[in-house]
């Protein structure tokens, strides 16, 4: 095979590894990354197992993918939109409405990817519980580190940026459950509870 002839192979192979990885970020909202299978994804995208197989080799490589792809679609849709907007409490109420968006009109069909699953894998040490926390530590970092520029900036009282972004997160992992469940007034009262820790000055 010619130069041409393999990088033309090269660019069908992560365009294969593309459109399968992000097919198994929506089933893993659903039914957990346990419920991913080389064989269930050829059955959903008509393509052979082998092939699938292939690329990621094992299955724990593939459920690593594809959390690195739920991360990067959750950066773009989440994060990115917020950091044009000033340090502190204007960036952090831009990423919470973000987060907001991103639960009421879900970016993945089960909901927060990182609720889905967490819980499953937080108790069994191995890639794909590090690569989730690392995601989830990463969004937490973040949202105490624009608490952090609002305290210094005396935009909100002198209260521990790491114990809001605790706090925030929590709110934000109930709000999903809530709304999961037929919750209409989740978001009111998430919303209430931002106002309430950031509308708090010295």
């Amino acid at each position: 095979m010619n130069e041409e002839g393999r990088d033309r192979r090269l660019l069908r192979g992560a365009e294969s590894r593309r459109t399968i990885v992000r097919h198994a970020v929506d089933v893993a909202s659903l039914d957990g990354l346990d419920g991913l299978s080389f064989g269930r994804l050829a059955s959903d995208l008509r393509v052979s197992k082998s092939g699938i197989q292939t690329l990621f080799g094992t299955k724990e490589n593939l459920q690593v993918a594809t959390v690195e792809a739920a991360g990067a679609a959750f950066a773009t849709a989440v994060i990115e939109p917020a950091l044009p907007r000033a340090p502190g409490t204007d960036r952090l109420r831009a990423l919470l409405e973000g987060w907001i968006g991103y639960a009421e009109q879900p970016l993945f069909p089960g909901g927060c990817f990182w609720a889905a699953n967490l819980p499953t894998f937080d108790s069994a040490p191995g890639p794909v519980r590090e690569s989730l926390l690392q995601h989830q530590r990463a969004w937490r970092a973040l949202i105490a580190a624009e608490a952090h520029h609002a305290v210094d900036a005396g935009e909100i009282a002198d209260l521990d940026p790491d114990l809001v972004a605790f706090q925030l997160d929590a709110v934000l992992t109930a709000t999903n459950i809530a709304l999961r469940c037929g919750d209409s007034d989740a978001v009111a009262r998430m919303r209430r509870i931002i106002d309430a820790t950031l509308g708090r000055v010295p």
